[in-house]
């Protein structure tokens, strides 16, 4: 990986080098992550990004190329630039696991080290977690409101080529079943998976020859889009073509609902009965969840994934909590902290269910029955830890996690956090 250390605020290193000058760049500190309230409308987050943070913290190192560009502008001194020449995250990194909840205040990241350490990655840290959280929680929501049925991240044509691939990563990671982004699938093994647009329709000279054209090449077992003309004319026209055990034909416009009942039906009279229907078109999950009676069996998402369905950040802010074992606070009308490390668990109920989490400042919760630790390691002395979860493990770790909170949680309207957060500054 090509260095990650210009990915990165000026402001960070104008800090820094005051610190080097001043000596106070070698004490110690924590940084927090946390979320100080939710999206408007949502019940919960995601922790999502994680894995790749650690490998871009693993990159953030300063060669001669960047070490050059920062002399050539005036952004650092020959004393701050043979600093960063040196650089190496040599600190501790510990949080939620990838594909864990959170909600307002839960320290999901605490990174500790020399103050000059940690300072400088706190642009990149929040970058890769309020991304890849934002989407994470909206296409959790998605998968909540499409009741089993897969959905396919389509998001690529919508974002930036970089966001796309970390986008398909993140919706895979809440549950999509597939991605079109080809990047996502060579560099995380996501299944992929893709068939024609509106365009190979239209660059035949009929509907019949495109869909002949496509099934003589992929096969029964592909998905024809029937919407570029008259809709009832393409279905009769794609199981003409490939026979009535064509695998799906896609909808991408016009009223959904309506459309797939009377699809479902024409498939039907058409003998096609295991022809599935998909559907996409600026799906988010509200538009999903009001097609959940309807004859649907597969779902395509594109621009509301990768924007976070509305809520394109998680809100996440990084923020310095102790200095030399010392709690330092912040205290800023309506941007406050709370000092001291923290120590997190969820607690649950005999049964499985979340009832709430509880955060401890200087101090470990008193433990209780059925209580789960939130906070695993990710680096130590600058080294990645142990038995990093994979992505399929982090997919089934939020899936878990879903099925845990209460069922109120899960519903798409306005409401307070699925799980209330207690935050105390000694033993619970």
């Amino acid at each position: 990986m090509t260095s990650s250390a210009l990915l990165t605020d000026h402001y960070e290193l104008t800090m820094l080098s005051a610190a080097l000058r001043d000596g106070t760049a070698d004490r110690h500190c924590v940084f927090e992550v946390f979320a100080r309230r939710l999206p408007t409308g949502r019940r919960y987050g995601v922790v999502a990004g994680t894995a790749r943070l650690v490998e871009l913290i693993k990159a953030f190192r300063f060669g001669p190329e960047e070490i050059e560009f920062l002399l050539g502008r005036g952004i650092v001194d020959a004393a701050t630039a043979e600093w960063l020449g040196k650089y190496e995250f040599r600190g501790d990194v510990d949080g939620y696991a990838e594909g864990d909840l959170f909600f307002p205040g839960s320290p999901i990241l605490t990174v500790s080290g020399t103050f000059a350490e940690c300072v400088v990655l706190e642009t990149l840290i929040l970058s890769v977690l309020n991304h890849d959280s934002a989407i994470a929680a909206a296409a959790a929501r998605m998968v909540t409101a499409a009741r089993g049925r897969p959905v396919i991240e389509m998001g690529s044509r919508r974002t930036h080529e970089e966001s796309a691939v970390a986008a398909a990563r993140a919706a895979y990671l809440a549950g999509f079943a597939f991605t079109s982004n080809l990047e996502a699938g060579r560099r995380y093994g996501i299944p992929t998976t893709g068939t024609a647009a509106h365009a190979f329709t239209l660059l035949h000279d009929s509907e019949t020859a495109a869909f002949a054209s496509q099934v003589s090449t992929l096969g029964k077992q592909t998905t024809l889009l029937v919407d570029t003309y008259d809709i009832a004319q393409g279905i009769r026209n794609a199981i003409a073509v490939a026979g009535p055990d064509l695998r799906a034909v896609r909808i991408d416009s016009g009223d959904l609902s309506v459309l797939a009942s009377e699809s479902r039906a024409l498939l039907d009279s058409l003998g096609a009965t295991d022809t599935q229907i998909v559907v996409s078109g600026d799906l988010d999950e509200y538009a999903i969840a009001a097609l959940a009676a309807e004859p649907v069996d597969a779902y395509g998402a594109g621009t509301a994934v990768v924007i976070g369905s509305g809520a394109p950040t998680a809100g996440l802010v990084y923020k310095l909590v102790e200095v030399d074992g010392r709690p330092v606070v912040k205290r800023s009308e309506h941007k406050g902290t709370v000092g001291g490390r923290k120590t997190a668990v969820r607690r649950h109920k005999p049964t499985g269910t979340a009832t709430e989490e509880v955060v401890v400042s200087l101090g470990a919760p008193e433990a209780q029955p059925h209580d789960r630790a939130l906070q695993r390691p990710f680096l130590r002395a600058g080294a990645p830890a142990e038995d990093l979860p994979t992505l399929a493990d982090s997919r089934e770790h939020l899936r878990q996690c879903l099925i845990s909170i209460p069922w109120e949680g899960l519903k798409l309207s306005a409401g307070d956090p699925a799980v209330p957060v207690i935050m105390t500054g000694g033993s619970a």
